[in-house]
């Protein structure tokens, strides 16, 4: 290794940095460029007129301020390159997020996502880099606004892109093109500053101890987990920490299953249930029980310290007072020594697992399980008041229970052990944690496992979905001071990746778009019709004709609508067919009139003939219409039928022109005709794959549709099915909630609509593969321990 001068180290990792800056500065415009081709092709997309309206006015706004967008990321990040070494608090650092607001963390979060995507990619390369740096500089860690950190880049372009102007849900919206555009040329941008240094001798080997360094700080200490656990897992090595058994029941937070209702032991058993009332819908009940268990916590734990470990006490995020059961000393996040303890086991855990060796699994629980008894007796010690130290024991036993749980794979339990320390802070800040099924921190973690436990070890390691969770509670360990916040807006974050995820196979895909169009086109079809009966209500029209247009000619504009836009000139065609078709149906006394009938006849039969092909009517079918049509405007080419004043038919034509103002966009208004047939007929899609459930007809009561309705998308179910079980993921409803796609671990997809939806549900041919969420379950279980053992609870 080259001896230099500490001037000379200097001056050659600031040209490190500036090779770095010059090379990731080129990739901006070509992003751009990606991005305007994506909103471009969105805006050409058909669709509802909602969708259809926001993706133009997306490519509007990108079109108007994305020019600057550019200039602006440059420059910035030109210029960051000036502060890269500074000195200064960490974007992290607990005094500032103490004075962060909501569009603050909202803004993190986006770069954070990006970071994330960097990290992943350039994990390897940017870890070598780093210690070069470092060995240059003679530093500890690289500074905090260092451009060579990946969120450097990161936050540049999220800061300028809402600087000119730009939304943060549209840089959602094309976040992942950014991430494909990007990704790989920072990665090679490191990749040529190692070769760089190594050309210059710096650090030719790099002694791999060096990745699982301790640091002193909480953020910098996730930093530093980071880089070890990508190398360890490039080494064939797995994180290990706690599981968690499948929030899977399909209904909002706190919803639960049929399966999950009885009657327990009673209040006064710490771990038996609530009796509920025997009134109500199965989701009521169930939901009573689940809340049972809270209340059964509440009055477990008053009963011993004293007061209620639901509601807030004072000084629990950091002010002063004794809170429940307390002796008046500051109590909860406000104890230094307390705050001090938390994130030191914090940083313990996040370097424990990165030094598990997958394979040996049940003495990684071992020893998991025992550390977690270990620190949880330190917190104990250190905790100020007696309500802090029985949040401590709960919250321990919560996990320790998720973490005896073997149905959600090794690979990902990691991520839940790494929540223990933020969920802890919450509880004690927000007591109200252990009072509601609702809380934030809650629902994500019942929605993660609920999603995780369908799949085996070898489905999740290393999928999309394991990444997604790492990066949650990544996003989570970096801002610990916002409390629910950032649980709620990664919950959200989580929400939508599952959307994404759980449909991105080309089958899935393919799927949803019949579905999604065979659910537009009956209740286009279903409106149509409705209108077209109000437009000739008060009309002299032959039943024969009325009959053709409200069971054939609706259906027909709802086509081609869907299939070709419903301004489109086909389509004002058609519409206008279905006037003419009014209109030369009328008594023709006048012999203009005929005049027009007779030069105009060929051309309107050849549009009816166009659009019953839209539908598939042909032969004998199609000519069954035209001899039935042809019949009737032969008597009133005779005049047998009565007239309709011009006035009236020119109304009719402009209000078919505009028929799309005139319907109804309510969810769930109308029930759609749905077998495979129309599937087939719509796209020409063979639906061989998939299981057509259609309604029956079967009455069913509102709070089973609710039941329903409400299921979350990720819940995997037992579905019987034509005397068949199989276990299914929920992964799609259609935009009106009428149709719900379930697939099943064998390949197969069944699509249900939502009254025979409904009536599974209330059958028990559909149940949740889980009788309880995660979080219920282990404070279940977490009472039992407690209720064996009421002194755990302080000692």
């Amino acid at each position: 290794m080259i001896s230099r001068s500490p001037a000379s180290s200097q001056q050659l990792a600031r040209e490190t940095r500036e090779r770095f800056v010059a090379a990731t500065e080129g990739a901006i415009p070509p992003v751009a460029l990606a991005i305007r081709e994506r909103l471009a092709a969105l805006a050409g997309m058909t669709g509802n007129v909602r969708q259809m309206q926001e993706n133009r006015d997306d490519y509007i706004a990108f079109q108007a301020q994305g020019s600057s967008w550019v200039p602006l990321s440059q420059t910035a990040w030109r210029k960051a390159l000036a502060g890269s070494t500074g000195s200064g608090p960490s974007a992290n650092s607990l005094s500032r997020l103490e004075l962060i607001g909501d569009d603050v963390v909202e803004t993190g979060i986006l770069y954070s996502r990006l970071a994330q995507a960097i990290q992943d990619k350039a994990s390897f390369e940017l870890n070598d880099l780093r210690l070069r740096i470092q060995h240059l500089e003679g530093t500890a860690e690289l500074a905090a606004r260092d451009i060579l950190k990946p969120e450097a880049l990161a936050k540049v372009l999220v800061d300028q892109w809402l600087a000119a102007g730009l939304s943060r849900s549209l840089w959602t919206k094309v976040q992942d093109v950014v991430q494909n555009h990007l990704v790989d040329v920072i990665a090679k941008a490191y990749r040529e500053s190692n070769a760089f240094l190594i050309e210059k001798g710096v650090m030719p080997e790099i002694d791999l101890k060096s990745f699982v360094k301790r640091t002193g700080s909480v953020s910098s200490g996730t930093a530093a987990l980071g880089s070890s656990f990508a190398r360890a897992s490039h080494a064939g090595s797995a994180p290990m920490g706690i599981g968690g058994n499948p929030a899977a029941f399909g209904a909002p937070p706190g919803s639960f299953a049929p399966a999950a209702i009885g009657v327990g032991r009673g209040p006064g058993s710490a771990g038996g249930d609530t009796m509920v009332a025997t009134g109500g819908s199965p989701l009521v009940l169930a939901r009573q029980r689940a809340q049972g268990v809270l209340l059964n916590l509440k009055r477990f734990v008053t009963a011993r310290i004293g007061g209620d470990i639901t509601q807030h006490r004072a000084g629990a995020a950091g002010g002063s007072g004794g809170g429940a059961g307390g002796s008046g000393n500051a109590g909860g996040l406000g104890a230094p020594a307390f705050a001090a303890a938390i994130a030191d086991a914090e940083a313990a855990y996040q370097m424990m697992a990165s030094q598990y060796v997958v394979g040996d699994e049940a003495t990684a629980i071992h020893q998991t399980a025992a550390e977690l008894r270990r620190r949880t007796s330190e917190l104990k010690k250190k905790a100020p008041t007696t309500a802090d130290k029985a949040t401590v024991e709960i919250v321990a036993l919560m996990f320790q229970a998720i973490l005896a749980e073997e149905r959600i794979p090794f690979s990902a339990r990691v991520w839940f052990a790494r929540l223990q320390m933020p969920v802890l802070r919450v509880a004690i800040a927000e007591p109200e944690f252990f009072g509601t099924l609702q809380h934030p921190a809650r629902m994500l973690i019942d929605r993660m496992g609920s999603c995780v436990m369908g799949f085996d070890a070898a489905a999740i390691s290393g999928s999309a979905l394991e990444g997604e969770i790492r990066r949650v509670v990544q996003v989570i360990e970096q801002y610990p001071e916002t409390g629910q916040r950032v649980f709620k807006l990664v919950f959200d974050e989580f929400v939508a990746f599952l959307n994404k995820y759980l449909t991105q196979s080309d089958a899935t895909q393919r799927l949803m778009s019949v579905a999604q169009q065979v659910e537009q086109k009956e209740t286009m079809a279903i409106q149509y019709t409705i209108e077209l009966r109000k437009m000739l209500n008060d009309m002299p029209v032959r039943e024969e004709i009325r009959e053709f247009l409200f069971k054939v000619w609706a259906e027909v504009l709802a086509i081609a609508a869907l299939r070709y836009g419903a301004q489109d000139e086909q389509t004002v065609t058609l519409k206008r067919a279905a006037s003419d078709l009014v209109w030369a149906a009328s008594a023709k006394p006048n012999r203009n009139d005929r005049a027009r009938v007779i030069q105009d006849l060929p051309q309107l039969l050849q549009r009816l003939r166009q659009g019953m092909g839209l539908l598939g009517i042909e032969g004998e079918p199609q000519e069954a219409h035209i001899k039935t049509i042809g019949a009737t405007l032969s008597d009133a080419f005779l005049s047998k039928t009565e007239a309709i004043p011009p006035a009236k038919i020119e109304a009719m034509a402009k209000r078919l022109a505009n028929l799309e103002d005139f319907v109804s966009d309510d969810d769930g208004a109308t029930d759609l005709p749905l077998d495979a047939a129309s599937i087939e007929l719509l796209l020409g899609v063979d639906a061989a794959s998939l299981e057509i459930v259609p309604d029956t007809g079967t009455k069913v009561g509102e709070d089973m549709l609710a039941w329903a309705r409400e299921l979350q998308v990720g819940t995997w179910f037992m579905l019987d099915h034509n005397d068949r079980v199989s276990q299914v993921q929920f992964v799609w409803r259609s935009e009106r909630k009428q149709l719900h796609l379930f697939a099943s671990s064998d390949g197969r997809s069944f699509l249900v609509q939502v009254g025979r939806l409904a009536s599974y549900l209330q059958a028990g041919l559909l149940v949740p593969a889980e009788e309880e969420t995660l979080t219920v379950r282990a404070t279940r279980e977490a009472l039992a321990k407690l209720d064996a053992n009421p002194e755990r609870l302080l000692n």
